[in-house]
């Protein structure tokens, strides 16, 4: 049962921590306040990809994580995620550490599918929700969207991933993404640490969070920065647990233009953990504040499913 690494390829549903730290009852409690953080981009950006080690896919950059786990200690990792994860063999410790390791399937999926449906980033404000790795974020930084922010509830994963990735493919914009059918032959490790020759205009579009979703949602909506409603959000396998549909809702309703889009990738059901697409789309139905529909449906290996989400 050891724990498969950040794998694009990776078919699996979330294994759940099962070490000293938890019980059984772990993933049926309450989902855990976090408070929310803003990260600051740091002046130095090659102190940002300093000793990191990157991989491409579909023309993407993102961190090892093999790399990273042996690199990752002390004050790097002040949250714990990195040793707790790799101990327990888990890919989830509910209210600790919540997937934001692991480049998951589905947001390739969703890759896939802006590109088939020609979803239109120009002159929009994203939200990348429950980003891990950011690529979904990147890919509309990329098509030249006017705002992006990212949100993961941990803030390891938010400085020594999120942002190293932004960071790392911000080098040049008006590179276009391959299809799924290119990833595997994309998939080439670089034999060296990066360094950072990022744009400044494209930095400067991206503002990153850490926290749970409620709290993210008063920190941006209580700011006395500006802050308008955002027109696209992004999130994929952020449905595995039940428990947090309530907060997730909650904050798609307060964020989202009311003529915004949500854009939903996951699996139809998560073994082991209990939630899944259909089982959100139920959640959704009850509330009677959203529309939604299934805008693909993927069959191969695991089923999985793109929801698009809007106001009624």
């Amino acid at each position: 049962k050891s724990r498969k690494m950040a794998d694009p390829a990776a078919d699996s549903s979330p294994k759940l921590g099962t070490d000293k730290h938890q019980d059984e009852t772990t993933s049926k409690k309450k989902l855990c306040v976090k408070a929310a953080k803003e990260h600051s981009i740091p002046k130095d950006l090659n102190k940002v990809l300093e000793n990191k080690v990157m991989e491409t896919v579909l023309d993407l950059s993102y961190i090892k994580l093999s790399v990273l786990e042996i690199m990752c200690s002390g004050d790097a990792d002040r949250e714990g995620i990195v040793s707790k994860s790799v101990s327990s063999h888990s890919d989830l410790i509910p209210g600790v550490y919540e997937g934001g390791l692991k480049i998951w399937e589905c947001t390739f999926d969703l890759m896939d599918y802006f590109s088939e449906a020609e979803i239109e980033f120009t002159n929009k404000t994203v939200l990348d929700l429950g980003c891990g790795a950011g690529l979904l974020g990147i890919v509309a930084l990329r098509g030249k969207a006017d705002r992006v922010h990212f949100q993961d509830y941990n803030s390891t994963v938010i400085d020594e991933i999120t942002l190293p990735n932004v960071v790392a493919n911000c080098n040049n914009e008006d590179r276009r993404m391959g299809s799924g059918k290119d990833r595997k032959a994309s998939k080439l490790p670089s034999k060296r640490a990066r360094k950072a020759e990022s744009s400044p205009d494209m930095l400067n579009r991206c503002r990153f969070f850490s926290g749970e979703w409620s709290q993210v949602s008063q920190l941006l909506l209580s700011s006395n920065k500006p802050f308008s409603k955002y027109d696209i959000i992004l999130t994929s396998e952020t449905i595995y647990n039940p428990d947090y549909y309530s907060a997730l809702h909650d904050t798609l309703a307060e964020l989202l233009d009311k003529n915004g889009h949500v854009y939903l990738a996951s699996k139809v059901h998560y073994f082991g953990v209990g939630g899944g697409v259909y089982l959100f789309e139920k959640f959704i139905e009850k509330k009677n504040v959203f529309r939604t529909s299934m805008v693909k449906t993927i069959d191969q290996g695991l089923q999985r499913c793109i929801m698009e989400i809007a106001f009624k």
